[in-house]
């Protein structure tokens, strides 16, 4: 898509924003259907409808064809916050390769920063009105009963694979490759995907809740923020399980530490992204020293990456497709590492462990990796949890750690 067509189709769209009381949990506002989500801790955006949809093909811009979609917008903001006036939803596909990304402009965004909650409305002349909004129970509570049906591959087959990549790393053919295993899981009744996002927000609130277009997850890892020129990452590589004592916690975590495995992965990952800002910024500042983040089924080494932006600055969905795939996710060397993937998983990862998120148009916008997620349809949950690989892995080892992840997810189906 030309950034001429992208912008056509916005031309006659008016983003009217207002500041609102606070609506309380933004999750219980959203309708069945066609909805969205990314919060963290109570806050962020939802949003319903589709006032605009941006087709992506492989290879094409897609920052530029959001800011030209955004920036064709008449745009009324009385908040001025980012994640006011015009707004775009972006879930994009893992292999860029291929496509399968979801571009969406909403047609209600519901938004809470800093204490302030406001509300947008995305529409053509004349119908933008503000709309008779209520809240709708999300039962987050009870889940429908629901079993896992099928391992995508078989635990053995998956070892197989991660062995295969021992090989290849041990050969000096690359650095690190982060594989992917799925299952599936299927409930006695169709999956809300607003109650896997209410269970997920309530168990694990210092993570991003997202939800765009069936796929629903908690994600730890922050790919990329943008406020004006400060543009911020949390790296994230190397896990281990929680205890089930905090004697036992404390252990783990020790080990995670002095883990020479883990700390050689999570530096690929940090020094990943550290370069890459780098080629957009000269003041670029990386934690000297990974910290422990704890969730409640895991812990993760940690580093944070903060840069000062030019002006003026990419945009954060810019900034976004730059970074992606991260060595976290992906691997290194980067082209590589996607070949490595290709030829080994078995099952497509669609969306899975790519950027989501949203940005607006001035170019603030907030990105996660979306980890730790599930793609529904109807009664079919499909989990996706990968692992970093390098030279001296132990598919065991790795199939534990996947285990680990899947049950973040897991814990909000079954």
């Amino acid at each position: 898509m030309t950034h001429a067509v992208a912008a056509s189709a916005a031309a006659d769209l008016v983003a009217w924003t207002v500041e609102v009381d606070d609506p309380g949990d933004l999750l219980t506002w959203l309708p069945a259907g066609e909805a969205f989500a990314f919060l963290r801790g109570g806050d962020g955006l939802v949003g319903w409808g589709v006032a605009a949809r941006l087709p992506v093909a492989p290879g094409a811009d897609v920052a530029a064809d959001v800011a030209s979609l955004l920036g064709a917008i008449t745009t009324r903001d009385d908040v001025g916050l980012p994640g006011c006036g015009a707004v775009a939803i972006a879930s994009m596909g893992f292999d860029p390769a291929t496509d399968g990304s979801v571009l969406v402009v909403p047609t209600v965004v519901l938004g809470r920063r800093d204490g302030r909650s406001w509300l947008t409305i995305i529409n053509p002349p004349g119908s933008v009105a503000i709309p008779a909004l209520r809240r709708r129970p999300v039962a987050a509570a009870s889940a429908p009963p629901a079993s896992v049906t099928r391992l995508l591959p078989a635990e053995a087959e998956w070892g197989q694979a991660v062995a295969d990549a021992v090989a290849s790393l041990r050969a000096g053919d690359l650095d690190k490759v982060v594989l992917a295993r799925a299952i599936e899981v299927t409930a006695d009744a169709v999956i809300d995907p607003r109650s896997v996002a209410a269970r997920l927000a309530g168990r694990f609130p210092g993570c991003f809740t997202y939800l765009c277009d069936g796929l629903v997850g908690a994600s730890p890892e922050l790919l990329i923020r943008r406020t004006g020129r400060h543009a911020e990452s949390l790296v994230l590589a190397g896990t281990v399980r929680r205890g089930e004592t905090p004697e036992a916690d404390a252990e783990l975590e020790r080990q995670l530490l002095d883990s020479a495995k883990d700390r050689i992965e999570h530096r690929y990952a940090a020094e990943s992204v550290s370069e890459i800002l780098g080629r957009v910024s000269a003041d670029v500042v990386t934690d000297p020293s990974p910290h422990l983040l704890r969730l409640a089924n895991v812990s993760h080494l940690a580093t944070h990456v903060a840069a000062w932006l030019p002006d003026p600055a990419p945009s954060a969905l810019a900034l976004a497709a730059l970074l992606h795939p991260t060595a976290a996710v992906g691997g290194t060397p980067r082209g590589a590492a996607l070949a490595k993937i290709r030829s080994l998983e078995v099952v497509p990862r669609g969306r899975y462990a790519a950027p989501v998120g949203w940005v607006d148009g001035r170019g603030d916008g907030e990105f996660a990796i979306a980890l730790r997620c599930a793609q529904l349809s109807g009664r079919v949950a499909r989990l996706w949890a990968g692992a970093g690989i390098v030279a001296d892995s132990a598919p065991a080892a790795e199939i534990a750690e996947t285990a680990a992840k899947f049950d973040a997810v897991l814990s909000a189906l079954v």
